[in-house]
């Protein structure tokens, strides 16, 4: 494995994962895993929008103001 040049790239945890699974895995078993981590992601994102929203004051009117906002800056020429 590589995992020398990834060494610069990549925190211990990320070397740590990447070396458990050294070893080639059945396509299903991988589909399962990264179902896993994409819905634990999923899970952790929405916590901390529920606390965003807690500690702000966040409202669903509060989205929908900002969905009427025009945020961008005008393009410079």
């Amino acid at each position: 494995m590589q995992t020398q040049s990834l060494q610069g790239r990549l925190n211990e945890q990320q070397l740590d994962m990447i070396r458990l699974f050294e070893r080639p895995m059945p396509q299903s078993h991988y589909d399962e895993l990264r179902r896993f981590v994409v819905n634990l992601l999923a899970k952790q994102l929405d916590e901390e929008m529920d606390r965003l929203e807690k500690e702000n004051g966040w409202t669903a009117e509060t989205y929908e103001q900002w969905g009427k906002e025009h945020m961008r800056s005008t393009a410079k020429k």
